[in-house]
C-alpha cells in the first residue's frame, strides 16, 4: 500500500501526527509512505520505518506551495492520502481513499486519530536508530540522573524566567534526584541560542545541547533523561512521545492547554495560576515534577532496537 500522509510544519504537531503513522506501519508492514511537511519539522520522520520520501513543503505567498506539493504527487496512484492541514490537496491527486483532518473535540492526538477512525487514540511515539542512541550515550553521563530542560519556545512569551529553571534544578538535585546534571536542549540558529543562554550561564555545570543535535539525536539523549522539563514547544511534545518522564510548562497558552497537552505514557503539565510564563511558580513546577517522579519507576537509559518507539 503506498500512503501520502501530509504532516505539519512545526515539529510539536508533526510529533503528535506520529501515533497515526505508527498505527499504519503496525496495521501493514510492507506500506511505503511518503512524507509531506515543512522543513523544521522534517528530521521528526528521518528514522522512520517504510519511509519511501520526505516531501518538504516550503511555504510561499498566495498559497503556491501547494501547487508546488500537488505538482510532485498527482502522477502517483496512492492507495491512501492522508491529510493532516485539512486541505483540498486530498481531493485533488487519484487514491483509492482519502482522510482529510476536520477538527472535532479533544486531544491533539485525538483529533488526528479520528481523522482515520482509530480507536482508541493511539500515543505519539518518535524513531531513533543506533547512530542516534550512540552519541546521546557519549554525550550523558551513564552514572548520574540527568535532568533535562527545554528553555525556548517559538514565541517569548511561553518562555519560563531562567533563574526559575535554575531554582527548580537545585530543589531536585537537593532532593529526588541526588548528583543530577542539568542538560539544556535548544534548536538551531542565534534566536534559540539567545534564549537559552542566561540558563546556560545560571547553571555553567550544564550539558549544552542547544543547537547541536538532529531531532532524532535530540529524542535519543531525552530517552536518557531522568526527567525533562521544558516550555510549551515542539521538543517538549517530542520529549512526551519519546516515553522520558516529561513536564511541560504552561501558562501563556493556557486557553488551550487541554487540547495540547503532552501526549506520552509519562507525560503532564505544570499550569501556571494565570495567562502568563510569570504566574508559574518554581513551586508549582517542582509539585508537577514530583508527582511525576513518583509515579515514575527508576528508569535505566532507553535500549531500544532501530525504529522502535519509545
Amino acid at each position: 500500500m503506498r500512503i501520502l500522509f501530509i504532516s505539519s510544519n512545526r515539529i510539536g504537531d508533526a510529533v503528535i501526527t506520529c501515533g497515526v503513522l505508527d498505527h499504519l506501519i503496525r496495521s501493514d508492514a510492507d506500506c511505503r509512505i511518503t512524507i509531506a511537511c515543512g522543513p523544521a519539522a522534517e528530521g521528526v520522520f528521518a528514522r522512520m520505518p517504510n519511509r519511501e520520501r520526505t516531501i518538504i513543503v516550503t511555504k510561499h505567498p498566495n498559497g503556491v506551495h501547494w501547487l508546488r506539493l500537488w505538482r510532485e504527487v498527482v502522477f502517483t496512484s496512492w492507495d491512501l492520502v492522508v491529510d493532516m492541514r485539512g486541505s483540498l490537496l486530498a481531493f485533488l491527486v487519484p487514491t483509492r481513499r482519502r482522510a482529510v483532518r476536520r477538527r472535532v473535540p479533544g486531544r491533539m492526538f485525538e483529533q488526528y486519530a479520528a481523522t482515520l477512525r482509530i480507536t482508541p487514540a493511539p500515543l505519539p511515539v518518535v524513531w531513533t536508530g543506533p547512530a542516534d542512541r550512540a552519541s546521546a550515550a557519549a554525550l550523558l553521563p551513564s552514572g548520574r540522573p540527568v535532568i533535562g530542560f527545554g528553555a525556548t519556545a517559538n514565541w517569548a512569551p511561553k518562555v519560563w524566567p531562567a533563574d526559575r529553571f535554575a531554582a527548580l534544578f537545585r530543589k531536585l538535585a537537593g532532593g529526588p534526584l541526588p548528583d543530577a546534571v542539568p542538560a539544556i536542549f535548544a534548536g538551531p540558529g542565534e534566536a534559540e541560542r539567545h534564549m537559552a543562554e542566561p540558563l546556560l550561564e545560571a547553571l555553567p555545570g550544564a550539558i549544552d545541547l542547544c543547537g547541536s543535535l538532529t531531532l532524532p539525536e535530540a529524542a535519543a539523549c531525552i530517552q536518557r533523561c531522568a526527567l525533562y522539563v521544558g516550555n510549551d514547544s515542539g521538543l517538549m511534545h517530542l520529549a512526551a512521545a519519546s516515553g522520558a518522564p516529561t513536564i511541560g510548562l504552561c501558562g501563556t497558552t493556557i486557553d488551550r492547554a487541554a487540547e495540547m497537552a503532552p501526549a506520552g505514557p509519562r507525560a503532564a503539565w505544570a499550569l501556571a495560576d494565570g495567562a502568563s510564563m510569570e504566574s508559574l511558580s518554581v513551586e508549582a513546577a517542582y509539585v508537577a515534577c514530583m508527582r511525576m517522579l513518583d509515579t515514575t519507576a527508576t528508569r535505566q537509559p532507553a535500549e531500544l532496537s532501530e525504529g522502535q518507539p519509545a
